[in-house]
């Protein structure tokens, strides 16, 4: 008998596998977030929209208090950064015990009191290279970790610079910092392409096409082309338009190996791709 060997993450004991795609649900709690910043920014709201989530189908809930849009975002320090998560992350592991929390957050401090709050996975779109704090603290927390494809520093994180191809670059960068990660002792690795951090249309839409050549090394991967740019410009539409691109997108990606879809409308997408 031959056995498959699943995908897996410990998120605090809780072994989590991937033998179906998990769906990872947006809650930005910024005023500032190009598509729906101040729609979640109070802690009444935000829950709302959790339970509407979890209601959806949502497995996990990922939390970000820090715009990174292309243009003109603030950016805000680790203390701002947790006056606006203040207790939600407690409040929503008290209500909702089973579901996943994910925190978007470069800052090793805010890290820390994001375990303390009951936190199970960490989501950097720096791949540790914003702040000099975030891989030892994850290393010292020993929770999950989303290691993102990007440029080496937050003022350069949407320069569209990378002249290689876009696919043996992220490879090259993937095998470099995997095996950092590894040496620091952090073993539960989610791998992310990067969408929309410093890449072309072009480049994008390679990546879409040869999403399976991307070398994973076994872990899991996650993709977040929700509302991105690079689909809804050349289409002439807002991003709230392009729903029905989107949903056609991650039929393709899941067929060429991707285990997260990270998301703003889960009911949509859970309903479309049937899982």
């Amino acid at each position: 008998m031959v056995y498959k060997k699943y995908k897996t993450i410990n998120c605090r004991g809780k072994l989590v596998d991937f033998n179906r795609p998990k769906i990872m649900g947006i809650l930005n709690i910024t005023p500032d977030s190009f598509s729906d910043g101040g729609k979640y920014n109070s802690e009444i709201r935000a829950l709302r929209r959790v339970e509407e989530m979890i209601d959806e189908g949502v497995d996990i809930i990922d939390i970000g208090a820090q715009s990174t849009r292309p243009k003109n975002a603030d950016k805000i320090s680790a203390g701002e950064e947790m006056i606006r998560i203040g207790n939600l992350i407690s409040t929503i592991k008290k209500h909702f015990p089973e579901v996943l929390v994910s925190l978007d957050t470069f800052y090793g401090e805010v890290v820390s009191f994001g375990y303390n709050e009951g936190i199970d996975i960490v989501n950097d779109i720096s791949a540790g290279q914003f702040d000099s704090e975030m891989l030892p603290m994850v290393a010292k927390v020993g929770l999950p970790y989303v290691l993102m494809h990007i440029n080496p520093n937050y003022h350069s994180m949407h320069k569209k610079n990378i002249e290689n191809d876009i696919i043996l670059e992220i490879n090259y960068f993937f095998s470099k910092k995997i095996k950092q990660l590894l040496d620091l002792g952090i073993k539960d690795i989610i791998l992310d392409p990067g969408f929309g951090f410093g890449k072309t249309i072009e480049q994008q839409e390679q990546m879409i096409a040869e999403l399976e050549y991307i070398d994973n090394q076994g872990l899991p991967m996650l993709v977040g082309i929700s509302r991105k740019s690079f689909i809804y410009k050349p289409l002439g539409k807002s991003p709230l338009e392009i729903e029905d691109e989107i949903q056609t997108l991650h039929k393709q990606i899941l067929n060429k190996g991707a285990d997260i879809l990270r998301v703003h409308d889960v009911g949509r997408t859970r309903e479309i791709i049937g899982i």
